[in-house]
């Protein structure tokens, strides 16, 4: 079964349609359940697709949704877990910048939502959660499949409701789209007790942007005289950098970020959040900083003059030491949660607003001021990173028995280098933000949470978004075993997805800090006994499985995959102990990198020893290639 698109969504019909302009907002009350309240508010928000799984007390939702959908305007994709279907519902959200929506029944549906929940919460994705609830007199009383969900998932909401009276509902609805798409974005719960949903009533919708929130008033224009003083620090600035994170993509500013970085010869670094919002081919892009950021990053963000933080938090494995992190750096911080602002590092401008707001109006200014940075203003900066990027690159190593993970992942990208790719977590995650060069909304992976298992059923959500572009998978061994029932999902609906296996036999990134951190100690993070036979995996659920075992095969086996008109598993043994570098360790600052590539010294100059760990270094090194130390 192929999956297809509905057709384009129609608000329900009203009585009074063909009444006059003047009398055409008057909506004639007909009788509905709650639960049919709740379908028809969901298709006037543009709801297509509904990821769930159904339990007895929703089951009235599901009974409406029935009717609905051999209208063919809705469609609900049946999920294995309900985590699933929060991921799914997630990485929708994250390829279209539309709110997910996703479905859970009562206890421990409900309960099982909840790492989904938080994942979305952590990287600010906008997204509407219905669960099912026990009826309203039984609220309280230990029923069967109980629990709080809302009481629960209060830490990892944007906000939260449990609809007591069904005349509530299409207002709860609109209210809880407004707030999970604008301001900074969210999840937002709904719970409907059983007996809310059966419940019949005189139905009034509630349009989108119709309701009013007097608390609840996000601010999206920067203040003028902070924008100022942000435009007035960038003429002065010498070693300008922007370090731009998710914010920037949930504003959609990538061609702002893009018009401010080349007024101002500005080089542009992202958190893995923010991966896509700035085009990694353009001369201007070092890539990725932080832990296992490119080393170019981290050196640049170690020695600038002025960080520009574009939809950033300064979290802890982007900065490393904290008080270390662009130590020699003014800030200026735009963001719109005014609680982010100020959180972890102090900024010396501080914005609040709509990033792209924001940005078009500094740069409207900017041209109306006939603004433009000296000639050469950072040129010398320019060079220098130039320098360390050269110095310092990301190595694809080459190993004479066996695939590295990054070249793997550096040939499918070779062969799908406009695919949409979602990941799951650990150190093939890290290899594929530091390898793909991803497009806007492009790149989908946990970075707050860091959940395994994220990577598959937000690949299903992210194809049933656009079932015409190519959405690819990287997965770990460990991490594609923590969800791979949503095979079953990909089968069932023909979801044309692509899961890339980067298969070491560990718990990668475990392993990794075992042997840096714990004395090579490997407890519990070896996952060779009880891995299935991938292909026979596949297999059972009538999907296309392909073991990769030598480096001959790989070049072909990928492009079989991507040929190949349905699901695949591409199951790539590779090299056991490859570790991720560069990388910083916990407690350093940024530039304190290990595992710098190794460049052998020149004939007639006298290598530089590390006078921390002894190593010998090439003479044209500022930090050394094993522990990071500044030379």
């Amino acid at each position: 079964m192929t999956l297809s698109l509905p057709s384009p969504i129609s608000p329900a019909k009203t009585e009074n349609q063909n009444q006059s302009a003047a009398q055409s907002s008057v909506v004639t009350p007909k009788r509905a359940t709650g639960g049919f309240a709740l379908l028809d508010s969901l298709l006037r928000h543009g709801v297509e697709y509904i990821f769930g799984y159904p339990g007895g007390a929703i089951l009235p939702i599901y009974d409406d949704l029935y009717k609905v959908e051999s209208t063919g305007a809705l469609k609900h994709i049946l999920v294995r877990h309900e985590q699933g279907a929060a991921h799914a519902a997630d990485g929708y959200a994250r390829a279209t910048g539309k709110v997910g929506v996703c479905f859970g029944t009562s206890g421990p549906g409900a309960t099982n939502l909840v790492t989904g929940i938080a994942t979305a919460y952590m990287d600010s994705i906008p997204m509407v959660i219905v669960t099912g609830q026990v009826p309203r007199k039984m609220i309280g009383t230990d029923a069967f499949q109980e629990t709080d969900i809302y009481g629960i998932t209060l830490p990892i909401v944007k906000h939260s409701y449990v609809v007591r009276d069904p005349k509530d509902m299409a207002r709860i609805v609109a209210e809880a789209f407004h707030i999970a798409s604008t301001g900074r974005p969210g999840p937002v719960l709904i719970d409907v007790p059983k007996d809310v949903a059966f419940e019949e009533f005189d139905y009034e919708p509630v349009e989108p942007g119709t309701v009013k929130l007097p608390g609840y008033r996000p601010t999206v224009k920067g203040n003028p005289r902070q924008i100022n003083a942000a435009i007035k620090l960038l003429k002065e600035s010498r070693r300008p950098l922007l370090y731009v994170g998710g914010g920037a993509i949930a504003a959609n500013a990538h061609e702002e970020v893009k018009q401010l970085a080349e007024l101002f010869n500005i080089p542009v670094t992202t958190t893995l959040m923010g991966i896509g919002a700035f085009d990694e081919h353009h001369p201007l892009s070092v890539g990725m900083l932080g832990m296992h950021g490119t080393a170019y990053a981290n050196f640049a963000v170690s020695d600038c003059d002025l960080l520009i933080c574009i939809g950033a938090r300064f979290d802890d494995r982007v900065t490393g030491k904290l008080d270390e992190f662009a130590s020699r750096a003014k800030v200026i911080h735009i963001d719109i949660d005014p609680a982010e602002v100020g959180k972890n590092r102090i900024p010396e401008v501080p914005i609040v607003g709509d990033v792209r707001n924001v940005l078009l109006d500094l740069l409207r200014r900017c041209k109306q001021s006939g603004i433009k940075p000296t000639p050469n203003q950072n040129q010398e900066w320019l060079n220098l990173i130039n320098r360390w990027r050269e110095e310092y690159p990301l190595v694809v190593p080459q190993h004479p028995d066996s695939i590295s993970p990054q070249e793997a992942i550096v040939e499918v990208s070779r062969q799908a280098p406009h695919a949409f790719y979602t990941t799951d977590v650990g150190q093939h995650q890290m290899w594929a933000a530091q390898f793909l060069k991803n497009g806007p909304r492009r790149w989908i992976s946990s970075a707050g949470l860091g959940t395994m298992g994220f990577g598959l059923p937000a690949a299903i959500g992210a194809k049933v978004a656009f079932p015409d572009e190519e959405v690819i998978c990287i997965s770990g061994d460990a991490s594609f075993q923590m969800c791979l029932q949503e095979l079953g999902t990909a089968a069932q609906y023909g979801i044309n997805v692509k899961t890339v296996i980067v298969n070491n036999g560990w718990q990668g990134m475990v392993r990794q800090w075992q042997q840096a951190f714990h004395g090579e100690r490997y407890s519990s993070s070896n996952m060779e006994v009880g891995m299935p036979d991938i292909e026979l995996l596949a297999k059972a659920y009538g999907i296309k499985g392909i073991v990769v075992k030598e480096r001959e095969q790989l070049k072909d086996a990928i492009a079989e995959m991507l040929a190949y008109n349905g699901p695949v598993i591409l199951n790539v043994h590779v090299t056991r102990d490859e570790n991720c570098y560069p990388m910083v360790a916990p407690g350093k600052s940024n530039a304190q990198m290990v595992g710098l590539p190794k460049q052998p010294p020149t004939s007639s100059v006298e290598p530089v020893c590390c006078s921390h760990c002894g190593s010998m270094n090439a003479p044209n090194h500022n930090f050394c290639s094993d522990c990071g130390t500044k030379l």
